[in-house]
């Protein structure tokens, strides 16, 4: 820590950390933002970026990563929640760098979080314990102070103590800074020095959760491998089922206090004892977490004791903890469908936070409502269906091979489609990697090589997917390889088709003057020994990036131009290389180390231009196809408009999804964002996962990743592709729909309705002459589209009937009338 930023010196300097559980409705203020020393409200709050990061005097050079954006986060948490709150964030760069980061960091700006660039020299505190910042402003030049009520430090995320006692036990190396070093940083990433012991995590260096998560997967696929011919033991073992058809309800409701992120909001006890009032409730308690171990068990005593045949939990989202209680409701002997899940956190405490008694009424009308559902839930059955042994990888670059390669360890065939004559994607075009240099070849061909004689693997070069039907683990898809068309069948599907650069259209001068260049056709340049000899050489970053049309960070580019930049250094030494960027986004291992080097010992000169002032690029009007060009930029830190000749500009393109992305959103029935990168399930909890069931995302088809995280994702996703083909069998949705098919008239309104292809007319069992709706279980996944669409009524979605939903709003209105 920082001494002279007055961590432990001052009550009201706290780290991020801390602030976090300030922020936290069951931390120590209870969700609200106090200072230290006296509990009182601050009128301004100001947060050090970098604090130990990026410092070689402390022996932490590298980024932390992840730092930015959890200022970001409690910055705006803190703005929304008290608008009077002036806050404040010191920076050195924003490295906003991941999937949907800039545009969170810009609705921070626009909440009222300011952000000044400058690092604080030191703080000193003041007679009513306000703190005053020193600093060098680095936009302007000036040193200047500026006191805030309270400080928060982000400081740098160090590898635990004992990683280096644990290295030596486990004999794996760690590196110079505490963090366990990989086989390779670039190629096996999460392979660590010795074999059979991987790597996830913050282990082998700062990763933010969903790189985590990717990383863990893939550390999974990498750890079955060598015991893959072990007998398998798939799920829990259940009791057998009670049947309760003939049983009257007996409901049971448990309500959660979550902490305090309920009870702190509205009366747990009144909606307990309301729920006790309601018919068929044999047993209502609250508890502190229903979703404990504890009040698990207790769920599963009151079932046995009281002869419970429904289960209500009021709580939070089922989304995140259904699974849990139906499991409960499993290891009790009940049918998993005889659960109810209120969401009284959400629906209640989150969205009626400064209203106590309008939170309580509404959780006792979703109680209520949920109860009265409970009366009419029925025993559901999942459908269990064979899953075939084999993965289709959509794309042939190092992620698709990766995933193949990673398959093939754990003993799962796969087959690899790629549009292109030969392997590798991307990475075939370019020179060498960032952050070590390596020569993309070193990295294709030894993959190529494996690939090819690895005979778990098939490879379809010039090969599209045509057509796609089935579900997970039965799919069948129609590929289309030069003239020959052939249909193939496998039960996962992976995509990896990676990411395209935009098209500038005329923008920069692109396209009009054969000496400005993509960073992409710079490396093939590069490869191919192409480039004449230039004087000066500019990089332009975020060209077509972070503007109205496209506001994201193409995460990739500034260690490109950096690594291209030296490249050009050492090629040709007497040219003068410019670098123009907008914030230096180096986040990864190894990363931040590399551009301290370029710019000491490869004499880059870096100018820094502000997002509304774009560099501006003029051709020689004498000979604007092939002649020098000039940049005009406004420095950012001189507050001066500069003039740079040059005869190579380097265009740092943003990017986009791939050209088949538009296809296969289609086909494959998977979402996509307004940049043509793949939309995940949850951003955090399964970043590899489609919302569709089987299939699943890595590398750039999910968003610009550079070759470490791709390689990650790649393993992780084979990971996940890997469960259901390991399970051999699989059960479907018991939340599906069925057809009356004496009421179902034919029209076919449902099939257009169904997202996921689950309806298709047939002819009538009984009257062959009239079409009725069939729905496919397996690819049902209960949405109630075709309920909703049906015209006549003749489709019901089970666990939602009409019935099930009438009485919860007939209670709601009664619960409405009675108050």
């Amino acid at each position: 820590m920082r001494k002279e930023y007055g961590y432990g010196k001052y009550d009201n300097v706290i780290t991020a950390l801390q602030f976090e559980r300030l922020l936290s409705s069951f931390g120590p203020t209870e969700g609200k933002v106090s200072r230290p020393s006296d509990g009182k409200k601050p009128k301004s709050i100001g947060w050090i970026q970098c604090v130990g990061s990026r410092s070689e005097q402390l022996g932490f050079p590298y980024c932390s990563r992840v730092c930015c954006m959890y200022a970001t986060k409690e910055a705006s948490i803190a703005k929304e929640a008290n608008p009077d709150i002036d806050i404040t964030i010191y920076y050195m760069d924003i490295r906003a760098y991941g999937k949907d980061f800039q545009q969170y960091y810009d609705h921070a700006k626009d909440l009222g979080v300011k952000y000044i660039r400058g690092r604080p020299s030191s703080v000193y505190e003041n007679p009513d314990e306000s703190i005053t910042i020193k600093y060098k402003d680095t936009l302007t030049g000036k040193i200047e102070e500026s006191t805030v009520d309270m400080l928060v430090l982000s400081t740098a995320i160090m590898p635990n103590k004992d990683n280096k006692r644990l290295g030596e036990a486990l004999g794996v190396d760690v590196d110079e800074n505490g963090f366990f070093k990989q086989d390779s940083l670039l190629t096996d990433p999460i392979q660590s020095t010795r074999d059979g012991i991987f790597l996830a995590g913050c282990i082998q260096g700062p990763k933010d959760i969903p790189d985590s998560v990717s990383m863990a997967s893939g550390a999974a696929a990498k750890a079955v491998a060598p015991i893959k011919d072990r007998e398998k033991h798939i799920g829990k073992e259940f009791p057998p089922e009670r049947d309760v058809t003939n049983e009257k309800p007996k409901i049971g409701v448990f309500v959660c206090h979550c902490g305090k992120n309920v009870a702190n909001y509205l009366d747990v006890e009144k909606v307990t004892e309301d729920a006790k009032k309601l018919p068929n409730v044999e047993y209502a308690d609250h508890m502190m977490f229903v979703c404990s171990e504890d009040s698990c068990k207790k769920i599963k005593e009151m079932i046995q004791e009281k002869g419970l045949n429904r289960i209500i939990v009021a709580a939070c989202s089922p989304r995140t903890h259904g699974g849990l209680f139906q499991d409960t409701l499993m290891e009790a002997g009940l049918n998993k469908y005889l659960f109810e899940m209120a969401n009284i956190r959400n629906h209640c405490s989150w969205v009626h936070s400064d209203d106590w008694n309008a939170a309580t009424d509404k959780a006792i009308k979703l109680v209520s409502a949920s109860v009265a559902k409970a009366r009419h839930l029925e025993s559901l059955t999942e459908e269990e269906f064979s899953i075939y042994p084999s993965t289709l990888i959509i794309g042939g670059g190092v992620s698709g091979m990766k995933a193949a390669l990673a398959l093939a360890k754990m003993g799962i065939k796969s087959i690899i489609i790629e549009k292109e004559s030969k392997l590798g994607g991307r990475l075939r075009h370019l020179h060498s990697m960032f952050p070590s240099d390596m020569k993309s070849e070193e990295i294709i061909d030894p993959l190529i090589k494996e690939i090819t004689k690895n005979k778990l693997i098939t490879v379809m070069l010039d090969s599209e997917l045509e057509d796609l039907e089935g579900y997970i683990g039965n799919y069948k898809g129609k590929i289309k390889q030069k003239e020959m068309k052939k249909e193939i069948e496998f039960g996962t599907i992976i995509v990896a088709t990676g990411f395209r650069e935009i098209d500038l259209k005329g923008k920069y001068q692109y396209g009009k003057n054969k000496n400005i260049v993509s960073q992409t056709e710079l490396e093939t340049k590069l490869k191919n020994n192409d480039l004449k000899k230039p004087k000066n050489v500019v990089f332009i970053n975020c060209a077509g990036a972070m503007d109205e049309e496209r506001p994201y960070c193409c995460r990739v580019g500034c260690g490109v131009s950096i690594k291209n930049a030296k490249l050009l250094s050492q090629k040709f030494p007497k040219a003068k290389t410019y670098l123009l960027y907008r914030d230096m986004r180096v986040f990864g291992k190894e990363e931040e180390e590399y551009y301290s080097d370029v710019l000491k010992n490869y004499h880059v000169i870096t100018i820094r231009y502000p997002g509304d002032k774009k560099p501006e690029v003029v051709l020689d009007k004498n000979n604007p196809k092939d002649g020098p060009v000039t940049i005009k930029v406004y420095d950012d830190l001189l507050k001066e408009e500069m003039t740079i000749p040059a005869d190579l500009v380097a265009l740092t393109v943003n990017t986009e999804g791939g050209a088949e992305t538009e296809k296969l959103k289609n086909m494959l029935k998977v979402p996509v964002d307004a940049a043509g990168f793949f939309i995940e399930t949850h951003a955090k909890i399964k970043p590899l996962d489609f919302s569709t069931s089987g299939i699943y995302m890595c590398g750039a088809a999910h968003y610009p990743k550079n070759l470490v995280d791709s390689i990650a994702q790649a393993e992780g996703a084979a990971s996940r592709a890997s469960i259901p083909i390991s399970q051999e069998k699989m059960k479907g949705e018991g939340i599906v729909s069925e057809v009356n098919e004496d009421l179902c008239r034919g029209c076919g309104t449902c099939e257009s309705a169904c997202a996921y292809s689950a309806i298709e007319m047939k002819p009538h069992p009984r009257d062959p002459t009239r079409l009725v709706a069939e729905v496919n279980r397996a690819l049902c996944k209960g949405c109630g589209s075709c309920a909703a669409a049906c015209l006549n009524s003749a489709i019901e979605q089970k666990g939602y009937k009409s019935k099930q939903i009438n009485v919860m709003i007939t209670a709601l209105i009664e619960q409405g009338a009675a108050k």
